[in-house]
């Protein structure tokens, strides 16, 4: 009896008594390989810029947010001081808005 062994890598799956069985009488060996679709996979390939793309989009709109903030803060600012009006301290007066009239 003639010891073969097993293929490596293209059948670990059939256990070594029957492939030695089927070696002994005769019978023969099939190996069902299902065939890799070609090309490249898509999903490979969409994951990482959908990824990239969420994290730019988040970046902008923290950019947006951040500027919406600073605008109504500005405004706030603006009409505090306006309705304060001159803010003097130790005979230095300081206008912190403009008025209309001047």
């Amino acid at each position: 009896m003639s010891q073969h062994t097993p293929p490596g890598h293209m059948a670990p799956h059939i256990p070594a008594d029957l492939y030695q069985q089927a070696q002994a009488t005769g019978q023969p060996v099939v190996y069902v390989v299902t065939p890799t679709p070609p090309g490249i996979p898509w999903r490979r390939i969409v994951v990482p810029f959908a990824i990239a793309g969420a994290v730019v989009a988040g970046g902008w709109g923290l950019v947006a947010a951040i500027c919406f903030l600073l605008d109504a803060a500005a405004h706030t600012f603006t009409v505090i001081a306006g309705a304060a009006g001159p803010i003097g301290l130790g005979g230095i007066t300081l206008r912190l808005a403009r008025s209309k009239n001047t």
